[in-house]
């Protein structure tokens, strides 16, 4: 006798497969592009189905039950083995065509992979781009991800890395805000200056900003006088005067081009992270996968415009 299930079912197993992987059904929703009420729907049918209640419910968030906990196990074995054949028949075609799903932190993705996109689509016109940004950590595995541009070398097994450039950040303010206050000479020079800085919408931490001194790299929140979770607006807020930022080369490289922000405390500035492209090992023969990697390395040269921006404008503005 062959074994039957039901569209519904399935619908059913993969919404509760999210839901408990992220922990309420809000993300799942987000996830998998539908409302948080047909998740919820499809997990209540699928509790029903099956006789068994799956997950203890709170206002706020959800705890699978010992029975849900196991079938939560079945479940992502059962999507994986699904996953795999997928990737198989993509990867028995040689053109990319479906669609690509790609997540990376706002910044980079606003300021990198966006104005690429177009490009990599002009290359290859079957192939549907999702981006998904933010810095929400992504299991890529369970959320279908294809590609994923992260800050840092991530330890993974399932995942396959590669080194795409690196994540340089830097001291900048505004030419106005340097003629009214001075410039920073050393980094503990900052305590006397208005710092503009950046809290982590994830954890809620504010960034330690980083300074190479001599032999050592040290590390230290200044007193700010504003804070902000959004890497945009610290160097929104620095272009206006607002008083000496940190922020990524590539977010501050065209407000320097343009005279707007200039370089301090450059002499100590270090290299943080890599920027690293990562892919699950089940998408290593994936065409879309494979095309898109190749066209990161064009997105990222060396060296990066962007640093080659700062650089220039160091060497032309040398501390005084």
């Amino acid at each position: 006798m062959t074994a039957q299930i039901s569209i519904d079912r399935l619908t059913g197993l993969i919404a509760f497969a999210r839901a408990a992987s992220l922990g309420n059904y809000t993300s799942a929703a987000r996830s998998l592009g539908v409302s948080p009420s047909a998740i919820s729907k499809s997990v209540h049918r699928l509790e029903v189905q099956l006789g068994l209640r799956l997950f203890a419910r709170t206002t706020r968030s959800l705890t699978l039950t010992p029975e849900g906990r196991d079938l939560h196990e079945k479940t992502l074995r059962l999507l994986q083995q699904a996953e795999e054949i997928e990737q198989t028949a993509k990867a028995a075609r040689s053109e990319p065509s479906g669609t690509l799903r790609i997540t990376a932190p706002l910044p980079i993705g606003v300021h990198i992979l966006a104005p690429a996109i177009p490009r990599f689509r002009a290359l290859y016109p079957k192939v549907y781009v999702e981006l998904r940004l933010g810095d929400r950590h992504v299991d890529l595995i369970e959320e279908s991800i294809d590609v994923a541009v992260r800050v840092g070398e991530l330890a993974d097994s399932r995942l396959i890395s590669k080194k795409l450039g690196w994540h340089r950040i830097g001291a900048f303010a505004s030419p106005d805000y340097l003629d009214r206050r001075g410039r920073p000479l050393i980094p503990d020079d900052l305590n006397r200056h208005d710092c503009v800085t950046f809290r982590y919408q994830s954890s809620g931490q504010l960034l330690r900003w980083p300074f190479k001194v001599g032999a050592k790299i040290i590390e230290f929140v200044p007193e700010h006088a504003v804070v902000t979770d959004a890497s945009d607006a610290v160097a929104a807020i620095a272009v206006a005067g607002g008083g000496i930022c940190i922020s990524p080369t590539y977010v501050a490289a065209p407000f320097v081009k343009a005279g707007l922000l200039v370089p301090v405390l450059a002499e100590f500035a270090v290299d943080l992270f890599p920027i690293t492209a990562l892919w699950p090992e089940s998408r290593r023969g994936n065409p879309n996968v494979n095309a898109f990697v190749a066209f990161l390395q064009g997105v990222f040269p060396a060296p990066a415009p962007w640093d080659v921006v700062v650089t220039t404008a160091c060497v032309a503005t040398p501390p005084p």
